[in-house]
């Protein structure tokens, strides 16, 4: 078993300075109540604000903010997952490129998370899949690696952004290549309940693992968040809520009800993957 800490908080926008001392201060807390790991919402250390990020973001600030986040890790002997942009190299677009591309010449933003272990050295990336909005993308390029998954603190742990937990597909490749523990960083909006009160537990219910979901809260750019950070057992059970305003969740997750759960009904062992192709073919 781990305790787990979920952040939910305001940022502000392109002031790395305030956002990190936002998570120093929530790793410093998470430690201190015996936490093993911290989740942060998406984009966080500089704000969720694409076209903003696109155009003012000096890519060769990145590393020392990589840096600094690492430090908070190493400081408070706590695992951490944040996420930023990433510059990713795209081809170049030909005269007969589909105009729904993006419009970047060379190179473009994807949307990244990274888990650190306790001594701030990085032990997972993931690169956004499934962009939302015409912000993110304009300002953004889809990837398109799965989900992978390493061992942290005994438990398999891999990790989706936002909208991409939304996709069951995305989920359960992070399942069948034995995740039990999903880490979510997102940017929810608000308008969007159903998401964190219901979709997230449903995603926890049918992949049979640990989905936790770190969500931003209040005002951001031309953003109202609705806060609602949640972590979800698998059996689909509640383990920790957040309201609308700033919050530290804890709640513990482990493997043992993970191999519970999919004991008594073998939603992964009784997949027919071809005859699912089949179907959609």
């Amino acid at each position: 078993m781990m305790l787990l800490a979920v952040l939910q908080a305001n940022a502000s926008v392109m002031d790395v300075d305030a956002n990190l001392r936002t998570i120093d201060d929530a790793a410093r807390r998470a430690a201190q109540a015996g936490a093993g790991l911290l989740l942060t919402p998406e984009l966080f250390p500089v704000g969720y604000a694409p076209l903003r990020l696109d155009a003012e973001l000096d890519p060769a600030t990145l590393p020392g903010v990589r840096e600094r986040l690492a430090g908070i890790a190493r400081q408070h002997r706590i695992g951490l997952v944040y996420s930023l942009p990433a510059v990713a190299k795209v081809p170049q677009q030909g005269a007969d490129d589909d105009a729904a591309r993006p419009t970047h010449a060379a190179s473009a933003w994807h949307i990244t998370a990274t888990l650190l272990d306790a001594t701030g050295h990085e032990v997972l990336n993931y690169a956004k899949v499934h962009l939302f909005g015409p912000e993110e993308h304009k300002a953004f390029v889809a990837a398109e690696e799965p989900p992978a998954v390493v061992d942290f603190g005994g438990i398999r742990t891999s990790m989706l952004i936002c909208y991409d937990v939304e996709f069951p597909e995305a989920v359960r490749a992070a399942a069948t290549r034995g995740a039990e523990l999903l880490l979510v960083p997102t940017a929810l909006s608000s308008g969007f309940d159903n998401v964190p009160q219901v979709l997230i537990r449903a995603r926890a219910l049918e992949s049979q693992l640990n989905v936790a979901y770190a969500n931003h809260s209040g005002h951001e750019d031309v953003y109202n968040f609705l806060g609602g950070s949640v972590v979800a057992g698998p059996d689909g059970s509640l383990l920790a809520a957040a309201g609308e305003g700033p919050a530290l969740l804890f709640a513990e997750v482990g493997t043992e009800t993970v191999k519970a759960a999919r004991e008594e009904v073998p939603y992964l062992r009784e997949r027919r993957p071809e005859l699912y192709r089949e179907w959609q073919s």
